[in-house]
């Protein structure tokens, strides 16, 4: 592989055979983060609002590995199992970034891991 692997105890270690986030160059690939809490692995306690906080959290803590943080994020893909929620995520989004903000999917699935009702991935641009 010709990228640099982050890897951080800030946030959920991989529960399969990828990496919390790839750097190659100045891009950033943060693998998808589903609402696990770093030092249980054990999914958040609490409503979908709590579930999107904790995946934020967790993106921003691969991103401050990495170098960068969320404001470097230049494309952020959400999957929501309830659609009905993306009005949530917008709410929480706006408390980790300002605008410009980066573009953005939403895409509606039948099921993500542990149940999980949010996966969040994204792509970072670092300044050299």
């Amino acid at each position: 592989m010709a990228g640099e692997i982050i890897s951080t105890d800030k946030a959920p270690q991989a529960i399969g055979t990828y990496s919390q986030a790839v750097k190659v160059g100045h891009t950033v690939y943060l693998s998808g983060q589903i609402p696990l809490v770093p030092e249980t692995m054990e999914m958040v306690a609490g409503d979908i609002a709590a579930q999107i906080q904790r995946v934020f959290e967790n993106l921003a803590a691969v991103a401050a590995a990495a170098g960068g943080n969320l404001q470097d994020v230049v494309k952020l893909n959400v999957f929501l199992t309830d659609l009905a929620d993306f009005p949530i995520v917008n709410e929480t989004m706006a408390q980790f970034f300002a605008e410009p903000y980066p573009a953005r999917a939403a895409i509606g699935v039948a099921a993500l891991p542990k149940g999980a009702a949010v996966e969040m991935d994204a792509v970072m641009e670092l300044q050299p």
